[in-house]
């Protein structure tokens, strides 16, 4: 197991944000943006190995979200504009209400893969286990559209299957490829934890309860891919360092961490009182690893060694500290204009992530 993990995205370095812009608009050729991008990647290497972590990604740099696969890769999707996300900087005040600039408009279907070419690159240059990160196939429902999508789709959990296919497709190939570390992000059931979240999923014509059954279920399913570790992660929101809930795991654990036995490792969001307790890990079968998200990827202010090494013991009163991990809560930018923290304040992040699971673990 890696003590010190990671979660996938890094901040992107100014030049790869401008080249974008210019490649997009049709002003750079695909070959010199490449290029850039491979710089980028080899950069984001460097950084995590030089911070001494166990694991690393290829920060996400040729993704402009997490979840490209879907927005990005897939046909079926239009430029109508989604339902309203709404993130908070603090309970109770909406600071962004965000708009998938997309929508499910046709039958999904997959017009190229990402992730091999990312991980192939990575792994020819790193000297660390590479991990690559998938959505999870609810995240379809950001695009889901009362209005656009029901033309396609009956029922939005036909949506979710069908995403569900494209993840495990994208998963058996690579690790077909040799990758063995897989992660799934979810921030569709991490933000369940919220009554407001749960509220406005029913109105979009999307039962929890059928998320917490059906859902799940889908879920699993894309980690049934033999020969390799899955790890899921639990996000209730990063964007432009807001999130979209509050809450403990208490409202999902019984269904999700008992639900999924084809993942091996939770990733849970634990930097602030907004996570929640540690009791809801006790949901969690005994042959599981939890990594520990206890380092703010939304601020520059440093977690102490010290403050970090007593919240780990204070989890371990509820499953095994031989099983715990640690690593950041979130990427630091799961959309490429990144969280609000510097460069400077990522690395030291990333840092203190490996020196506190040495003085923890050894």
């Amino acid at each position: 197991m890696y003590r010190a993990d990671v979660l996938g995205s890094l901040l992107r370095p100014a030049y790869l944000a401008e080249a974008r812009e210019k490649f997009e608009a049709g002003q750079m050729p695909e070959d010199e943006f490449k290029k850039l991008e491979d710089r980028a990647v080899d950069e984001a290497i460097a950084l995590q190995e030089g911070a001494g972590l166990d694991v690393v990604t290829d920060g996400e740099m040729r993704r402009f979200t997490f979840f490209d696969q879907f927005t990005a890769a897939v046909d079926g999707v239009a430029h109508e504009e989604g339902e309203a996300v709404p993130f908070h900087s603090e309970p109770g005040k909406v600071d962004i209400d965000f708009h998938s600039p997309v929508s499910v408009t046709g039958r999904v279907s997959r017009k190229r893969m990402l992730t091999p070419e990312e991980f192939e690159y990575a792994r020819a240059r790193a000297t660390k286990p590479v991990k690559v990160t998938l959505p999870s196939p609810l995240m379809f429902f950001t695009m889901w559209s009362p209005t656009h999508s029901t033309a396609a789709y009956d029922d939005p959990f036909e949506l979710f299957a069908d995403g569900a296919e494209l993840v495990l497709e994208e998963a058996r190939t690579l690790a077909d490829l040799g990758c063995e570390y897989i992660q799934i992000d979810a921030p569709d059931f991490g933000q369940l934890v919220e009554d407001s979240e749960r509220e406005r999923w029913e109105r979009l014509g999307i039962p929890v309860e059928r998320v917490m059954t059906e859902g799940v279920e889908l879920l699993n399913g894309v980690a049934d891919v033999p020969g390799v570790t899955f790890g899921l992660h639990l996000c209730k929101g990063n964007f432009q360092s807001k999130w979209i809930s509050a809450g403990g795991y208490e409202e999902i654990s019984s269904h999700v961490f008992k639900g999924t036995p084809n993942f091996d490792v939770f990733l849970l969001e634990y930097d602030d009182e907004r996570s929640g307790g540690f009791e809801p890990l006790a949901d969690l079968p005994d042959d599981k690893v939890v990594v520990l998200g206890l380092v703010s990827t939304k601020h520059d202010d440093l977690e102490s060694v010290d403050s970090l090494k007593s919240r780990v013991q204070e989890a371990a009163k509820f499953f095994p500290l031989d099983q715990l991990a640690l690593s950041t809560q979130c990427g630091f930018a799961s959309v490429a204009m990144g969280n609000q923290i510097s460069v400077e304040a990522q690395e030291r992040k990333l840092r203190r992530v490996a020196e506190a699971a040495e003085a923890i673990w050894g």
